[in-house]
């Protein structure tokens, strides 16, 4: 099953259950998932790899957007905000730790050989590829420059 089979059963569930916030977050995700498979050149289809961007690209805005909130004073919304990219957050996969992160990263540097920051692109292109999905390209970014500084 797909992910976007998945969605659209979670939406039966949460229309079931009654649960609104789930659902409306579920019924976002199937719009952006939609839009994304009738894009130009897409085929209409949708693959679970590009499914995850959208979903990491979802949850980052959410808690950006709870952020501003926050720092608004309108924490009303920032508990909206937080509580959709938690129901977003349940479909990606377990996030990697920064140890978990600065292992990859070693392995990638000692098969690279590169030694200094005039290397950062080459590594970051590699491992933003293997931690797809499973790590932050900010984390990934500062595990980099940390090791090869």
């Amino acid at each position: 099953m797909t992910l976007f089979d998945k969605v659209s059963e979670d939406i039966k569930e949460a229309m079931k259950a009654r649960d609104k916030v789930r659902l409306e977050t579920l019924r976002n995700i199937k719009k952006v998932f939609l839009e994304a498979k009738t894009a130009p050149g897409a085929n209409d289809t949708l693959e679970d790899a590009d499914a995850f961007k959208i979903l990491q690209k979802l949850a980052k805005q959410g808690r950006e957007s709870a952020r501003t909130y926050t720092d608004n004073g309108r924490q009303d919304l920032a508990d909206a905000e937080l509580a959709q990219a938690a129901v977003i957050e349940e479909y990606l996969p377990k996030q990697l730790g920064e140890d978990e992160i600065e292992a990859e990263v070693r392995k990638v540097i000692a098969d690279t050989g590169a030694q200094s920051m005039k290397d950062m692109g080459k590594v970051m292109g590699i491992v933003s590829k293997q931690l797809a999905g499973r790590a932050d390209g900010r984390a990934i970014s500062a595990v980099v420059k940390r090791l090869l500084a």
